[in-house]
C-alpha cells in the first residue's frame, strides 16, 4: 500500500528538521520556509514571503510548474508531495 499524503508530509517534515504531526495538517509557513531552504530556492518577495508565493516557488523548483506566474498556489496534492519528498531526500514509509 502506498503511503498516505499525511505520511509523505511527515517524511518531508522530518527531512527538513521539523516535527512530525499526529493529525493531518497542511504545511505551516515555517515548514514551507524550511522546504524552500532545503531545496535552495528563494521565493523572493519583501521580507517574509507569503505561503502562496512559497508554494509557487516550490512547484517551480520541483518541476511541476514552468514559472512562478504559471504555478498553482493551493495546498500541495499527493503528486506534489511525492516530488517534494524526492527533492529533499525524504522517504515515506509504505
Amino acid at each position: 500500500m502506498s503511503p498516505t499524503a499525511h505520511e509523505v508530509r511527515n517524511a518531508i517534515r522530518a527531512a527538513t528538521d521539523r516535527f512530525e504531526r499526529e493529525v493531518e495538517a497542511s504545511f505551516t509557513k515555517e515548514e514551507l520556509q524550511a522546504i524552500c531552504a532545503a531545496l535552495e530556492t528563494d521565493p523572493g518577495g519583501d521580507g517574509r514571503p507569503s505561503t502562496s508565493r512559497m508554494r509557487r516557488a516550490i512547484r517551480v523548483r520541483i518541476g511541476t510548474a514552468e514559472s512562478l506566474e504559471a504555478a498553482d498556489d493551493t495546498t500541495f496534492r499527493k503528486a506534489d508531495l511525492r516530488a517534494i519528498a524526492d527533492a529533499v531526500g525524504a522517504s515515506p514509509e509504505s
